[in-house]
């Protein structure tokens, strides 16, 4: 049996967390391993995954809940089941260094880069503004992927861009091509953001990550998932939690999306199943299996 994994376009963040799983898995217990590209990422991959399409797929923690309840964009309940976190990625805005835009507040009435219009990413534009009171209509969005909206950037024709995660290949280009800066969120906005956002999370941008970088700053992140649907076999599941846990470190090695992934399990040795439970989806039992038989819990 080939176990497919739903991943992104091609070279995006989750196909090639995707082929670095695969690379790690394929030949053990006979496994074979492929990861798929989807043009649709984590809406298209909850939607292969009640199809059959798929046995696993990446997806952001804030779509996993819709998908559960069946909101839109999703036209249905997806009987989906939690696995293992992949990464949480820090979310920002950037831009050029000379820019009188100093902080996220500032971005009102200018030229944004967000994303696709459809897009996780402009979804989490939305939201943030929503929290902090910066009206989203007040600006000019410019419905731009990360390459484009990073050339958008270099050539003047926006005052900022939003990005996620790091390391990130089209960041880091951009930073070698122009002199940026990240936007800070003030402490203060950053706590109102946990506190009503269920799936953010603190995440600190490490000093030196890309040139121009040149303090820890903290910003909020999104925790990325692996799913899989109820009814996938216990023993696959089994499998891939374990490799996912266990094998962190080569995880890291093979991709550096995967740096910190070891901690990302720690809080089920203090909170239980619920630390892995983003959106109200359940763990599948196999993964379960694997937490326990790696003493994360009890």
């Amino acid at each position: 049996m080939t176990i497919r994994i739903g991943t992104s376009e091609q070279g995006g963040t989750f196909h090639t967390q995707g082929a670095a799983i695969a690379e790690l898995l394929n030949g053990q217990d006979g496994e074979a391993v492929e990861a798929l590209t989807s043009d649709t990422a984590s809406v298209g991959n909850a939607n292969k995954l009640a199809t059959g399409d798929i046995e696993f797929g990446c997806m952001a923690s804030n779509w996993i809940g819709r998908a559960k309840a069946g909101e839109a964009p999703f036209t249905k309940p997806i009987d989906l089941r939690m696995v293992a976190p992949l990464n949480a990625g820090p979310m920002f805005f950037v831009t050029r260094a000379e820019s009188d835009v100093r902080d996220v507040a500032d971005l009102a009435g200018r030229r944004l880069a967000v994303g696709l219009e459809h897009s996780g990413m402009t979804q989490h534009v939305r939201t943030i503004f929503a929290v902090l009171g910066i009206p989203f209509d007040g600006i000019e969005a410019n419905w731009l992927g990360f390459a484009d909206g990073a050339d958008a950037l270099v050539a003047g024709d926006v005052d900022g861009q939003f990005q996620c995660p790091i390391p990130n290949q089209v960041m880091t280009d951009l930073s070698e091509r122009a002199d940026v800066r990240v936007l800070p969120i003030a402490g203060a906005q950053i706590e109102k953001l946990l506190g009503e956002v269920p799936y953010y999370r603190r995440v600190t941008m490490k000093q030196g990550a890309f040139r121009g970088l040149d303090a820890d700053t903290d910003q909020i992140g999104v925790l990325n998932v692996l799913v899989t649907h109820s009814s996938a076999d216990d023993a696959m599941v089994t499998r891939l939690a374990r490799l996912m846990c266990a094998e962190a470190a080569g995880l890291e090695r093979l991709n550096p999306l995967f740096r910190g992934l070891g901690q990302l399990f720690e809080p089920l040795r203090t909170e239980g199943v619920g630390a892995l439970e983003p959106g109200g989806v359940a763990l599948h039992p196999g993964a379960i299996a694997a937490y326990r038989e790696l003493g994360y819990l009890d």
